[in-house]
């Protein structure tokens, strides 16, 4: 369907020019929304006088928010992400995170439809462009950083699951056959003394016994 557009709609074109959209596009959207009409011979009779008033109109609305671009142009925004191992980021930066920040620091109300980017998935800098207006497009430097896992939150990690790590494991285990073999020591030492002792004492008996026996014989 051919419609003439009565207003300026973005990323299609200005107020008085003719364009062919689809069918649903012009009456679920650009009719409805009095931003276009059918180009009947009617309309197109009207076409200067559309032009001159949205030209006046556009001028005033850049007007009015030229100091808003100013402020935008100015910012320079950070944004701290996990990285994984390919580089790429653990979820993304949306426009509505990067909206909220700029609304927030400027005391605005901007939508995050006028952030022109897609989400922003990797680290470094990026540009991205606000839509103010048909003609007022400032752009935001931001810079994407990564932000890496701390060690101390990987060496905690055992303890709070009550897992040992494997080096300790490892040290128990040692300190456990070395303990063993000490036991072991222990009581082979105790054996060999109750053998020398016993040993002592069959002695001592044997020797009491031969003096028995020759005390006897002397009688």
């Amino acid at each position: 369907m051919k419609v003439l557009l009565i207003k300026d709609v973005f990323n299609l074109g200005r107020a008085g020019e003719v364009k062919k959209v689809a069918d649903g596009y012009a009456r679920n959207f650009l009719i409805p929304q009095k931003m276009a009409v059918k180009a009947t011979v009617g309309a197109m009779k009207q076409v200067e006088m559309i032009q001159a008033s949205a030209t006046k109109q556009r001028e005033l609305l850049n007007e009015e928010m030229s100091g808003l671009a100013e402020q935008i142009a100015a910012l320079e925004l950070s944004f701290k992400a996990r990285v994984g191992e390919t580089g790429k980021l653990y979820g993304s930066i949306t426009q509505q995170m990067i909206i909220d920040v700029v609304n927030e620091q400027l005391h605005v109300n901007l939508d995050r439809h006028q952030v022109e980017s897609q989400p922003l998935r990797e680290t470094g800098e990026h540009n991205v462009r606000v839509r103010l207006t048909f003609d007022l497009i400032p752009e935001i430097k931001i810079t994407v950083e990564g932000e890496e896992e701390e060690q101390e939150e990987q060496e905690e990690q055992p303890e709070e699951t009550g897992k040992k790590p494997r080096s300790a494991k490892i040290e128990e285990i040692v300190e456990a056959e070395e303990m063993s073999e000490a036991e072991e020591a222990v009581e082979k030492e105790e054996i060999v003394e109750t053998e020398e002792k016993a040993a002592a004492e069959e002695a001592v008996e044997e020797e009491a016994s031969e003096s028995d026996d020759q005390e006897a014989e002397s009688e």
